[in-house]
């Protein structure tokens, strides 16, 4: 059978090239049914204003799953995985068409890399092209790639804990926040978390605005004892976990209106508080049902009117009890940090009052 020849998606008045457009990249479900490359790149241009809400000037990390979602596939995530069906791709393709803009940004390492900087909605048409489901933007615009403008709230539902649970902590969190003066933008995660967006003033840097989501998380902690915001899995428990390590530097989060890698092209769907407290299966959300959404109104449309002062959560960080917590394993032992070891494994004597192991 000879292969199917490429077509053209119209992206806000670009053409753009998508080739192997019957590729299945979703396989059908009880509910949905099978979707296509070409349905995946079509999807991304009806949500433009959305999508590139959440993505224009940002520096764009790519979720690439080119064979499509089955059962069993891997996503890599780091190089031992060399095998796997999908990959994060940081920086920008060779052969890129030059509507796709760059961006330069520095690793924790120290490596830098030019990635991806979407300025029209053409580009993620494009990166669909290339077997991009996933976006991840950086917390930060071009204009300065070390002072993020937004504070991503992360609500990690642990095992033994449901969607539901994740949508009461949301509830807690939404209070906190209107108590602080603080206008939060809920989204579902696409899968069974709930993200929470604050836009901020680009006044703080990386490790201001992770001090900022710890001080918010031991709030929550204080209002809610199924809230955690313990970093090792074993201490957790059946809570919610507040990831604060997603606002550092590198650490990013699907954005509004990406797909998923589950059955039935889930979407991280942004919500107004009012429906997220009624939502009961995220999975409603997918790529069938929010572009008719989005045509009636993206309840995030007012997100970039107001960037907010983030002393009150800097505030928190120093009033409530607890220290520096642990960082991401790629990120360099910081100042304060506890030990990189298991709590179950950690014996005393061979750590110093610092932190540091004793050789």
């Amino acid at each position: 059978m000879p292969k199917p020849a490429a077509v053209e998606v119209d992206a806000g008045g670009r053409a753009v090239r998508v080739s192997s457009p019957d590729r299945v990249i979703y396989e059908a479900t009880d509910t949905t049914p099978e979707v296509t490359k070409l349905m995946v790149a079509e999807y991304f241009a009806s949500v433009d204003d959305g999508l590139m809400r959440a993505l224009r000037d940002r520096p764009t990390a790519l979720e690439r799953w080119p064979s499509g979602v089955r059962e069993g596939m891997k996503l890599a995530t780091g190089p031992a995985d060399r095998n796997a069906d999908a990959f994060y791709q940081k920086r920008v393709a060779k052969g890129a068409p030059d509507y796709v803009e760059t961006v330069g940004i520095t690793f924790p390492s120290g490596r830098t890399a030019d990635e991806i900087c979407p300025t029209e909605i053409a580009v993620p048409v494009w990166c669909a092209h290339m077997g991009t489901l996933v976006f991840h933007p950086w917390p930060v615009r071009r204009a300065d790639v070390d002072r993020p403008d937004e504070l991503r709230i992360d609500l990690d539902p642990q095992p033994g804990t449901t969607f539901a649970d994740a949508v009461r902590v949301a509830g807690v969190a939404h209070e906190l926040l209107e108590e602080l003066g603080i206008t939060g933008y809920p989204k579902t995660s696409g899968n069974r978390g709930i993200h929470v967006f604050v836009r901020i003033r680009p006044d703080w840097d990386f490790a201001d605005v992770r001090h900022a989501a710890i001080g918010f998380g031991r709030a929550l902690e204080l209002r809610d004892p199924g809230v955690t915001t313990a970093w090792w899995k074993e201490e957790r428990g059946e809570r919610i976990f507040v990831d604060y390590n997603q606002n550092c530097r590198d650490r990013t989060i699907a954005s509004a209106y990406s797909l998923r890698p589950l059955p039935g092209a889930p979407v991280s769907t942004p919500m107004t508080w009012e429906e997220l407290a009624g939502v009961t299966d995220p999975r409603e959300f997918n790529l069938f049902t929010v572009p008719e959404r989005v045509a009636a109104g993206d309840p995030w449309a007012g997100i970039d009117d107001v960037h907010h002062d983030l002393t009150p959560l800097l505030d928190l960080w120093e009033e409530l009890p607890g220290g520096e917590l642990n960082f991401p394993p790629d990120h360099p032992k910081m100042p304060g940090e506890p030990p990189r070891v298991q709590p179950s494994k950690k014996v005393e004597s061979h750590w110093d009052g610092d932190g540091n192991r004793i050789e």
